[in-house]
């Protein structure tokens, strides 16, 4: 493999339905940046059928150029066809860096394009860098320039592993949704669009899709969320989340919880936050009967302003909150939605 020959950050640009998802803008976003350190441009890959329309989206976005594989075979995800298409942009263009997302999508087509062009991935990051590998120098080991050095939680979030694939290109990785963070749109933009089309024999290793039952919601997603009220396990019990329920409603907020309530099935999985669940940056973040696990912390703490209400006066979670009250959260929750309704009202 001649590394020489792979050059530029590429970017998988998920979209659904003809959708962009916000995990291709925010790793446009990131993309962008790591591209400036290399002295190099950033290309999106919008995989569909029908999508050529999204372009400019992704231009708003920061794509520098947008290579569109468009086809009827690619209209709804699967993952052979998918697999196929995103590969054969590889072997054509050779980036030196590829971007997934950790979606659900993203973790099935990752690995598998990986294994087809011969590379590494870093699954789940958290942080993306360009630097030196090895980072400290081994005497007698030759030291890289301009690596990608992929950190994500290892051992449960119990330790941190920074992994490079230092010989072998691209240097794939898959991240997290709601880590990084998109740039601001330009209305306007354009990118330069070319369409690729590696052509599709379908075999018995495509699946065929009977039927797609939308599971439909209105509730809003924690990761769009402005102010989140979060419960954990010192809640208590499911029926006492109605009190947070209440704050959330008092404030225009919206409920969301810990890992420890999903696996009580208390709450399901979609509103978690943690490590194993969802990154949130919310404005403000209000962490009530949670202790401050590390796994919880990795999908918090970049939020704007952090409340944090526990009757342990030691909980981890006191050492990331700006603000810190400890008691009983059954008798300040209350306090606190009378408060701020009471508020509401007289401003109104």
């Amino acid at each position: 493999m001649n590394l020489e020959e792979y050059k530029g950050v590429f970017v998988f640009a998920q979209q659904v339905d003809n959708k962009i998802s916000g995990i291709a803008l925010e790793l446009i976003g990131e993309g962008k940046r790591l591209a400036e350190k290399l002295g190099e441009s950033v290309t999106a890959v919008l995989v569909g059928s029908d999508v050529k329309g999204l372009a400019d989206e992704l231009a708003a976005y920061g794509a520098d150029k947008v290579i569109v594989v468009d086809d009827p075979e690619l209209k709804e995800y699967r993952t052979e066809p998918y697999a196929h298409a995103l590969s054969s942009v590889i072997n054509q263009y050779k980036p030196e860096i590829l971007l997934v997302g950790a979606t659900a999508i993203g973790r099935d087509l990752g690995p598998r394009v990986s294994a087809r062009v011969h590379t590494g991935l870093t699954a789940d990051c958290t942080s993306l860098e360009i630097g030196d590998f090895p980072i400290n120098p081994i005497p007698g080991k030759e030291q890289k320039h301009n690596q990608l050095l992929m950190t994500r939680p290892a051992f449960g979030g119990n330790t941190i592993a920074t992994i490079a694939c230092p010989d072998f290109r691209p240097q794939m990785a898959t991240v997290r949704p709601g880590v990084m963070q998109k740039l601001e749109k330009k209305e306007g933009a354009k990118a330069v669009i070319e369409e690729f089309n590696p052509g599709f024999t379908p075999n018995n290793k495509y699946v065929e899709i009977v039927n797609i039952v939308k599971n439909l919601t209105d509730t809003v997603d924690i990761m769009d969320a402005k102010i989140l009220v979060s419960g954990g396990r010192g809640v208590g019990s499911p029926e006492n989340f109605k009190i947070l329920e209440d704050l959330a409603q008092a404030i225009g907020g919206t409920v969301s919880c810990s890992r420890a309530v999903v696996d009580a099935g208390w709450k399901s999985k979609d509103l978690q936050v943690g490590q194993t669940g969802k990154t949130v940056r919310p404005n403000v973040y209000f962490a009530i009967g949670i202790s401050g696990a590390i796994q919880h912390l990795a999908g918090m703490e970049e939020s704007d302003i952090i409340v944090a209400i526990n009757k342990d006066e030691t909980a981890p979670i006191f050492d990331v909150a700006d603000y810190g009250i400890v008691g009983d959260l059954n008798k300040i929750v209350p306090a606190l939605t009378e408060q701020i309704k009471a508020a509401v009202a007289a401003k109104n």
